[in-house]
């Protein structure tokens, strides 16, 4: 039942565009595997090969550790509508840090203020779809706006004390590059 191409095709990217939720999968050599559920307007189809998302702050940053020590990374999204389908996007990435020179260009791309944190540049290798007979149907009833709201009210100062006490390391205690590639001292 899964079927692999080497390319993003055009119906592949009509179902990423249609879905309002996508998980993201990392890990290191060693230590803890990390799959995140994220939402809101944070990915885009890019080209054939290539997808770029945004991360928003959040309580961790083992995306960006994970990928200091290896840049593999798996992208899921499913149907929870219709027709069932689940399909996935293997490849390597980088975390592109508002100290990069790509960093205006990637982070224009999607809307938000303070609580954008890094871009995900992925280089993707592989597609694959798969059945989703078992993946329940549900209703999507909208989007949260409470991280924007508690970005809003922390504004860009509280946001990088955020950065400085939570996310310069990951579970395991791997560096996250959050501080030298995106607090400059003033």
């Amino acid at each position: 039942m899964a079927k692999q191409f080497d390319r993003i095709e055009d119906a592949h990217r009509r179902f990423i565009e249609a879905q309002h939720l996508f998980f993201v999968g990392t890990a290191a050599p060693e230590g803890r595997v990390n799959v995140s559920p994220k939402g809101t307007d944070s990915l885009r189809v890019l080209g054939p090969n290539r997808i770029a998302w945004l991360n928003l702050t959040g309580s961790g940053n083992e995306t960006a550790g994970h990928l200091l020590q290896t840049p593999r990374m798996t992208l899921l999204w499913c149907s929870f509508e219709k027709r069932p389908l689940i399909l996935r996007a293997y490849g390597t990435a980088r975390a592109v840090h508002r100290d990069a020179a790509d960093w205006d260009e990637l982070s224009a791309l999607f809307p938000g203020g303070p609580e954008k944190r890094q871009v995900y540049d992925m280089h993707v290798e592989m597609m694959q779809t798969s059945c989703g007979y078992a993946v329940p149907f549900m209703d999507f009833a909208g989007p949260r706006d409470t991280l924007e709201k508690w970005a809003e009210d922390k504004g860009e100062d509280g946001i990088r004390a955020y950065w400085r006490d939570r996310n310069q390391s990951t579970l395991d205690g791997a560096p996250t590059e959050i501080v030298a590639r995106n607090l400059h001292p003033e």
